[in-house]
């Protein structure tokens, strides 16, 4: 792939296959060039707050469970931006998605988000919205949504 056009690239991720998916091909755009990377994991505190409520353990002790899981992701993406000469950088925030993909993209002066699609139906998608349409409202820049590929259903 030549060098992309786009020099800074934000890749947000919440461990899943879209949004791993997303940071490689991040990853892709910016090998062989002198672009840079930065990976965000958010501590999501609606996720911790339900988390919480179910688990025989402290709030910090949930808390730093899924910053664990979080570095883990980061690490993986790291790794292979690495791997190809990419210059890359990584935060673990604690927050509202949205709100700290949207931030962090204008702190350092992302031109491009790419960011993995989970789809929502129902209900949960009228009331919650999804963090990537939220993103794609507000980011001062252009988004990217990779969507994964689901297997072939045999019937």
């Amino acid at each position: 792939m030549s060098p992309s056009v786009f020099r800074s690239i934000l890749v947000p991720t919440d461990g899943s296959l879209g949004s791993i998916r997303a940071g490689q091909l991040a990853v892709r755009m910016l090998s062989g060039g002198d672009g840079r990377l930065t990976l965000l994991f958010v501590v999501d505190r609606a996720v911790l707050a339900e988390l919480r409520r179910f688990a025989e353990r402290t709030e910090a002790e949930v808390e730093s469970e899924l910053r664990d899981h979080g570095r883990r992701y980061l690490e993986l993406l790291e790794h292979e931006a690495r791997e190809v000469g990419v210059d890359v950088d990584s935060q673990v925030r604690e927050g509202d998605p949205f709100e700290e993909i949207v931030a962090l993209a204008r702190e350092v002066g992302a031109e491009l988000i790419v960011m993995g699609h989970v789809g929502q139906r129902g209900t949960r998608r009228v009331l919650l919205g999804s963090v990537t349409q939220r993103v794609l409202d507000f980011a001062h820049c252009p988004v990217l949504v990779v969507k994964h590929e689901e297997p072939e259903r045999v019937s």
